[in-house]
């Protein structure tokens, strides 16, 4: 049996709850971020797991599925416009789109994605992800809410408690060892949450009160044009990250996934967890990198692994005091943690041009960028049939539009 089949064993329990705890800051944080409940998305992250894996069964990649930060910014949008439902709708839908890439990969081939989504394309729509979520990130850091409107935490305290979480976060991912090195936004939530309980600002009220064992809180989505229109586009930078991840995990594990079980498979097993998370009220799924990197580190190759890593996430959801113990993690902790997460989104769309070598003096690449830059953080708003079109959604398609119209260099 190679290290890379899968062997389901009772002896990887605890191995499979030590991967969950290195994605387990990540996957709380967007919840949280987002309004979302943090005991759905651990159920929805375990059964989009179980699925990804049935879907992949043939060949099973060890990765986990958890929230994606890349629906951070639609999310908080659609939620304080439409509703939590309508916008659950919209993300069932961006999970539907993975699941229409993955069968038309199947009659066209993967270059097809790539024709349609080239990194001049994509990269920009990564950085305007980060940079539209940058304001959110400060405003929480000073302690008032995303939008600015309302000081929760005095400025002085919430400056330094955010500066500490910050700092902590950036040392850890810097200078950490063996597995403190994967878990850096779990340490640098844990240190500006120490610090806050100095300050005097954690409220436990609630925590005594909640339950040991409660239903998550699921919702279910109620259908919306306007939020699916809104939120479709955003799933297509995703969608390329996936790809990434699926690359990332074949050259730690030396077995060729795009292969077997081939990107078509892998890609609908995404979409179908993503679907599936927000039919239950959970963030839309995405591999997680964080986990990659601890599979790197332990060379645990077995996918079952990451099964019991799914089955413990489950079984946490049901854990009602869990949440409600995440529920009092001050506004400066989390922004102080976003002030690098939301900046390091943008980088990687900088990452994304710089690797595909684009040519920045060609006129047509600088029209591209630019426009979907613009018109995803500038504000510009189309309307079509009495539904907007705005932000990184916008740019999106824009950016595929001009790709698709304007002449190649010569």
């Amino acid at each position: 049996m190679k290290p890379t089949d899968y062997n389901f064993r009772v002896k990887d329990s605890i191995l499979g709850l030590q991967f969950l705890f290195v994605a387990f800051g990540a996957l709380v944080l967007v919840p949280i971020l987002t309004g979302l409940d943090p005991n759905v998305a651990l159920f929805t992250a375990g059964i989009g797991t179980l699925l990804f894996q049935f879907v992949n069964r043939s060949c099973v990649p060890p990765i986990f599925l958890a929230s994606s930060f890349a629906f951070i910014a639609p999310i908080s949008y659609g939620v304080a416009t439409w509703g939590i439902p309508a916008t659950l709708s919209g993300l069932v839908a961006a999970g539907f789109l993975y699941v229409v890439l993955s069968f038309l990969i199947r009659l066209k081939g993967d270059e097809f994605l790539h024709k349609l989504l080239p990194s001049v394309v994509v990269g920009p729509v990564i950085i305007s992800i980060g940079l539209i979520l940058s304001p959110v990130a400060v405003n929480m850091a000073m302690g008032k809410t995303g939008d600015g409107v309302a000081q929760l935490v005095p400025f002085d305290q919430a400056i330094i408690i955010s500066m500490i979480a910050l700092t902590i976060t950036i040392l850890v991912s810097l200078l950490g060892k063996g597995i403190f090195k994967l878990i850096p936004i779990l340490m640098g939530i844990i240190g500006g949450y120490i610090v806050s309980l100095y300050f005097g600002l954690i409220d436990f009220s609630k925590v005594p009160t909640a339950a040991w064992f409660a239903m998550p809180n699921f919702v279910a989505p109620e259908f919306n044009w306007q939020a699916i229109v809104y939120i479709l586009p955003i799933a297509i930078a995703p969608a390329i990250e996936h790809i990434g991840d699926m690359l990332a995990i074949s050259s730690v594990t030396k077995q060729d996934y795009l292969k077997k079980p081939g990107l078509k498979n892998t890609l609908l097993g995404d979409g179908l967890a993503t679907s599936v998370a927000s039919l239950f009220g959970g963030p839309p799924n995405t591999t997680y990198s964080e986990v990659t990197g601890a599979v790197t580190v332990t060379k645990a190759y077995n996918p079952a692994i990451m099964t019991w890593a799914a089955i413990c996430a489950i079984l946490l959801a049901f854990i009602g005091k869990l949440g409600a113990i995440l529920a009092t993690i001050p506004v400066p902790v989390m922004g102080g943690i976003m002030l690098l997460l939301f900046g390091i989104i943008a980088t990687l769309g900088i990452s994304t041009l710089s690797r595909a070598n684009i040519d920045f003096s060609c006129p047509r690449n600088m029209a591209i960028v630019s426009m979907i830059l613009v018109f995803s953080i500038g504000g510009m708003t189309f309307n079509f049939g009495g539904v907007p079109f705005a932000g990184i959604g916008l740019g999106a398609m824009v950016g595929i539009f001009l790709n698709l119209v304007l002449p190649k260099a010569l």
